[in-house]
């Protein structure tokens, strides 16, 4: 079943000329990147809360812990190296990556930074928490503490969407333009329930796309027609991406 599988979805990808990855935590997981929600106890949502350390009004109540812990998830990730599956991406120029990654796996790995849409920002980053814009690259491994705007004095906050917040705009009209005109949109490691984002399968969908999934575990997210392919993004990736 799985070799029926993987040969129609190569056959997909090598008949379709506009192709884009939608990628979630999984893609990343065997980096040893934690998940947000994975059912396993290694899962960040299920050892913390989301609404002390993600949102506008946890910040607001104890910026320093909040800081504290995205400081912690850098050092982590500063330790980790792109995996199988993020090389076998980076070896397709021509694929256009949009992600609910915060991670900089997919860069490293060699994907052009101008072909990554982080629809959920950046933890390489802080940006101001009031509105004057200011935002400038942190060193991963050693992250500064809690620090004012040098332009306005506001704290500076990792740059990533929190609970409650919108998508950059400019960042989602360009994810919904590309998936309004694709031919194929292969989806790996995301279960596909987290909105906005997720909406962007429906629209390929709706627009006439094929749709290939990865993921370790079936989805019932998906439309009836899509091809799934169950297990590990390192392993089932470079498999389908041989060749094309």
């Amino acid at each position: 079943m799985t070799d029926r599988r993987l040969s129609a979805a190569r056959n997909a990808l090598s008949t379709s000329r506009r192709i884009a990855v939608f990628s979630g935590a999984g893609l990343s997981a065997e980096s040893g990147i934690a998940t947000f929600r994975g059912n396993d106890g290694d899962a960040l949502w299920s050892r913390f809360n989301p609404m002390e350390l993600a949102s506008a009004a946890g910040f607001e109540e104890n910026p320093a812990r909040v800081i504290d812990w995205y400081n912690w998830r850098r050092s982590k990730l500063a330790n980790a190296q792109p995996n199988a599956a993020h090389v076998a991406l980076a070896k397709r120029p021509r694929l256009v990556q949009i992600t609910q990654n915060v991670d900089d796996l997919l860069e490293r790995a060699g994907v052009a930074a101008s072909a990554v849409l982080h629809l959920h920002g950046t933890i390489g980053k802080d940006r101001c928490n009031g509105s004057c814009g200011h935002e400038e690259t942190v060193d991963l491994a050693s992250a500064p503490p809690l620090r004012p705007c040098p332009r306005c004095g506001a704290y500076l906050r990792p740059a990533v969407v929190w609970f409650g917040e919108g998508l950059r705009q400019d960042v989602w009209n360009e994810a919904q333009r590309l998936c309004s005109q694709l031919d194929c949109l292969l989806v790996v490691g995301t279960s596909a329930t987290v909105y906005p984002a997720a909406g962007l399968i429906e629209q390929a969908e709706a627009a006439g796309s094929k749709i290939i999934s990865i993921n370790t575990e079936p989805s019932a997210s998906f439309g009836a027609e899509h091809l799934e392919l169950v297990g590990p993004a390192s392993v089932l990736l470079p498999q389908l991406l041989e060749g094309l």
